[in-house]
């Protein structure tokens, strides 16, 4: 099984949640969950083993928040678009997608996940430039990957018929 769908189904993610998930404001208190749950952990430096309340908080949020927001009004907004691109590259084996997205977004896939090497390093010895610079660039890696999924839902809706994508 490929590690995008085991994460999609780890989150029991229907189509309602998917709906919810295109909020703009579930897209928006996401993204720092990175850069948070860092610093959760780094806090075991001040307040030892009370670290972990943060953490499961963050961990619960993670998995609550694609469902604390009614489904978005329009699907307009750029963090709507970029949740629709998702679900067409969590699809991509039996709806194809364009190459040229699908490429961009492996590479950015990889380079955000190797972002969390120097995270877990920092962490692990206690070293806030590692933790914190790796976080952030895993952080920028992310979003830079949802604007190719929201460009990538653009070119989904108005498929060009050399690109191999079909309408949805």
């Amino acid at each position: 099984m490929r590690l995008d769908k085991a994460i999609e189904q780890s989150m029991m993610m229907s189509d309602a949640t998917w709906a919810r998930h295109a909020n703009p404001l579930s897209f928006w208190t996401r993204v720092p969950i990175l850069l948070l749950l860092t610093l959760a952990i780094w806090s075991r430096v001040w307040i030892g083993w009370w670290c972990l309340a943060p953490v499961a908080g963050l961990i619960a949020w993670t998995l609550v928040n694609p469902r604390a927001f009614p489904p978005p009004t329009d699907l307009k907004s750029w963090a709507s678009k970029a949740v629709l691109g998702e679900r067409h590259w969590l699809a991509r084996k039996t709806m194809p997608i364009p190459q040229h997205h699908a490429r961009g977004a492996l590479v950015l896939s990889l380079l955000s996940g190797l972002s969390l090497i120097p995270v877990a390093y920092g962490l692990w010895v206690l070293n806030p430039w590692s933790a914190f610079l790796g976080a952030m660039l895993a952080s920028m890696f992310k979003l830079w990957f949802c604007d190719r999924m929201a460009w990538l839902a653009e070119d989904m809706s108005h498929p060009s018929p050399s690109d191999g994508s079909q309408q949805t």
